[in-house]
């Protein structure tokens, strides 16, 4: 294909693209970004009331109940997980909640396809998460790295290793539907 037909394709799939997020934008009732979507999303599965901003610093909104009831969650949303996440010090919540795709090694995106999916979820307790990140000297920044232990022991699906949270089986059920058949996840 040349250069021009390349720059028309990509066009026309720009113009279906943004009709498809005008539509999930109106479904959430915020922009398409991936992380709003996952906020949505993870709100509607582990009932969490979101916060009428979307710019509260740290907190993307509480629990309503269960064993979690009022805790504070910053949902965080990663199309692959390759053991980095968003951790401020400044802006702890009571419990990060992190959705992702599939474990992928941090490499160069370049020929990669990264779909929206939930291949994993974990649950880590905020404080906790913190100290500990904090007495083995990792920076904390937008991209932190989580050692592996760590998020091992913060899993809540697929595998259950995590106790603060047990899913229940119409949980399981509302994340399957963000499942992609085909996605590998790495044991």
């Amino acid at each position: 294909m040349s250069e021009d037909g390349q720059l028309r394709r990509l066009a026309a799939l720009i113009r279906q693209r943004n009709g498809i997020e005008r539509e999930i934008s109106e479904v959430i009732g915020r922009p398409a970004h991936p992380g709003h979507m996952g906020e949505f999303v993870a709100a509607r599965i582990f009932n969490i009331r979101l916060a009428d901003s979307a710019t509260t610093k740290g907190i993307d909104g509480h629990f309503v109940d269960g064993p979690l009831a009022g805790k504070s969650v910053n949902v965080k949303e990663y199309s692959k997980n390759d053991h980095l996440s968003d951790i401020k010090r400044d802006a702890v919540p009571g419990v990060y909640l992190v959705l992702t795709g599939p474990k992928a090694p941090a490499t160069s995106s370049r020929g990669a396809t990264h779909p929206w999916t939930i291949a994993e979820i974990f649950l880590f307790d905020g404080p906790a998460l913190v100290r500990e990140l904090q007495s083995v000297e990792v920076k904390l920044s937008e991209a932190t790295s989580v050692r592996s232990y760590l998020w091992d022991a913060a899993e809540i699906y697929p595998k259950s290793t995590n106790p603060a949270l047990q899913l229940s089986a119409g949980q399981l059920s509302m994340i399957e539907m963000f499942g992609e058949p085909n996605v590998q996840v790495d044991s």
